[in-house]
């Protein structure tokens, strides 16, 4: 049994993972990681004293100890900055990924380490096993309709060694009848959908708050004006809506396929296969995390390129500068710099990096 510190959200996952580490007979703590509280009149809603209420009550219930931990600085300067500089540099950040490592696995590990506990658990589907060379690994969810191992793809070992994800042994229905039978508070809350720690509010609103507005053209693949855009920050390759822009032939959307940022230029194209710069063969991919092993060989594996997306068959080429060079076997849709790949073999997360570059062919 380990003495672990349960990072209690106030959501039902979180929740259920602390009842069943208590279940297991773990020496747990429950803690509220205070990130965010929105004193900078963001629009949207930002819940954290509700969640905070909630995870206290689960704690009350389960009765384990609970701390709050302020990690308000630290959020700021590794999520939020993360973020802006992200948009502000005309790349497309997760938070989501940047979370788990820096803040989740990051800060909040480092405090329980410090403190004496053993493990971190977080509330993901996701599932931990041990190696048979003594290493940890990660495998997908239990629950494939809610596997979230692609958030943990940013990890390194000393993360994954530490770490603990109860919930993910399980399928979604399971979880919520866990916090049923504990008669926890938030066994029939909604989850939640927005930025990590942030709450429910729109990307969009959240950039505009820290970036102005730059007007330019929008155009066509050919250079021809369709119109006006409110910033190429606000804008991310792939995206159907919200350009303002329609489409005179019935059936075929316009997306966004480029931006041109010398002349401030939001390039839109059909949304078809033989698009100039909406489909790429080939990415370099940088920032690398791996798990267990490194990439320092060419080797065939599965890459994800977004979350819910599928995970595509591809080969890993290393390259001399530290990033790889990925080749997927099929062309992929609108991928954009500053996303996460994720790198599967079969159902073990391999690591992941950041999208750098593209190739078409």
């Amino acid at each position: 049994m380990a003495k672990v510190l349960v990072g209690l959200s106030g959501g039902v996952d979180s929740s259920a993972a602390a009842a069943l580490l208590v279940e297991q007979g773990h020496e747990v703590t429950g803690a509220f990681m205070k990130n965010w509280i929105n004193d900078e009149g963001l629009p949207g809603d930002c819940p954290w004293e509700t969640d905070l209420d909630d995870a206290l009550a689960v704690a009350r219930k389960l009765g384990i100890e609970f701390r709050v931990i302020d990690l308000i600085d630290q959020y700021k300067a590794r999520i939020v900055d993360y973020l802006v500089e992200g948009y502000r540099n005309g790349i497309t950040p997760n938070p989501d990924v940047w979370c788990n490592r820096e803040m989740k696995f990051g800060v909040f590990l480092d405090y329980a380490l410090e403190q004496g506990f053993e493990r971190v658990a977080t509330g993901h589907y996701a599932r931990r096993r041990e190696l048979s060379n003594g290493q940890a690994a990660i495998l997908k969810g239990a629950d494939p309709n809610k596997d979230q191992s692609y958030f943990l793809s940013l990890m390194t070992q000393h993360q994954v060694a530490h770490a603990m994800f109860p919930a993910g042994e399980m399928l979604k229905p399971e979880v919520r009848e866990v916090a049923r039978r504990h008669d926890l508070p938030t066994a029939g809350k909604k989850d939640s959908q927005g930025i990590c720690f942030i709450g429910e509010i729109k990307m969009r609103d959240f950039i505009r708050h820290y970036i102005p507005d730059s007007p330019g053209e929008i155009v066509d693949t050919a250079g021809q004006v369709l119109g006006r855009h409110d910033g190429l920050h606000l804008y991310t390759l792939g995206q159907r809506k919200g350009h303002g822009v329609a489409s005179p032939r019935e059936g075929m959307a316009y997306v966004v396929v480029g931006k041109d940022p010398e002349r401030n230029r939001l390039v839109l194209g059909w949304d078809e296969s033989g698009t100039p710069g909406l489909y790429a063969a080939r990415a370099v991919v940088g920032s690398l995390s791996t798990i267990n092993e490194p990439f320092d060989r060419p080797m065939k594996v599965e890459a994800q390129p977004r979350y819910r997306s599928k995970a595509e068959p591809c080969r890993v080429i290393p390259r001399e500068d530290g990033r790889v060079t990925v080749a997927f076997e099929k062309a992929q849709r609108a991928l954009a710099a500053g996303q996460i790949c994720a790198f599967y073999d079969g159902g073990r997360l391999l690591g992941g990096g950041v999208f750098e570059s593209f190739e078409e062919d």
